[in-house]
């Protein structure tokens, strides 16, 4: 009876990191779908020269259905970074805000945020900040020969797209905040704590789990002779 209570004991303390776990790998998965059922519809994908010149890449895969208010947790997401020798290890972040430019119409809402410059990398290094406010951005520009000659190689950190349904366009995030998900990232690296630029800068190897994602954003985000 006695071992039955521990064994019971040791249950009760495991199951909620795998649960933790399992969330965890199923949005690096889901995060890795997204890109690879939007790169395979070139008309429509992200335009070579903004895959060429991306310093980081984030997703944010399946946004839960419907309105939400101001602060309202709505969104999960993971972040990989361009650095001397290949794409980083990745981290996890939160996005939440409350009136869009656009309505949230159902489930299956992916978000891709692409930093175009070092200082929309800087900006994914801050433990908070608001798209639109403390960082510049623009709605992204869809087609894969796109030339996309707007501004935002001058005057914008992050491109942003939505995906709704199977469709994907530029949307505008203005007054979401993204904050970082340390807790996620902590149980990534099996709870052994490390700063998010210490991860995006490379300095961290990718664990097994992330590397179908961090191979999945190499094979797509990759310099373009």
């Amino acid at each position: 009876m006695k071992r039955l209570l521990i064994a019971a004991c040791m249950l009760a303390l495991t199951v909620p990191g795998f649960a933790q776990s399992q969330k965890i790998l199923q949005r690096l998965d889901a995060a890795r779908n997204t890109i690879t059922e939007i790169m395979a519809v070139p008309d429509r994908a992200i335009p070579n020269s903004i895959l060429a010149q991306a310093t980081c890449v984030g997703v944010v895969p399946g946004l839960v259905k419907g309105a939400f208010i101001f602060g309202a947790e709505y969104g999960q997401g993971v972040v990989t970074c361009r650095t001397g020798h290949g794409w980083s290890a990745p981290v996890f972040i939160r996005m939440a805000g409350g009136s869009w430019g656009f309505q949230i119409g159902g489930q299956g809402t992916d978000l891709v945020l692409v930093a175009v410059n070092q200082r929309g990398m800087q900006d994914l290094l801050q433990s908070q900040f608001k798209i639109g406010a403390g960082a510049s951005a623009a709605a992204g520009p869809v087609g894969r020969d796109t030339s996309a000659s707007t501004n935002w190689k001058l005057q914008s950190e992050l491109l942003t797209w939505s995906r709704t349904k199977g469709l994907f366009a530029g949307v505008d995030l203005s007054g979401v905040s993204v904050s970082q998900n340390i807790g996620d990232t902590d149980s990534l690296y099996g709870n052994t704590p490390h700063s998010f630029q210490t991860i995006l800068d490379g300095g961290v190897p990718v664990p097994d789990p992330a590397r179908p994602f961090v191979r999945t954003v190499a094979k797509y985000f990759h310099s373009v002779q």
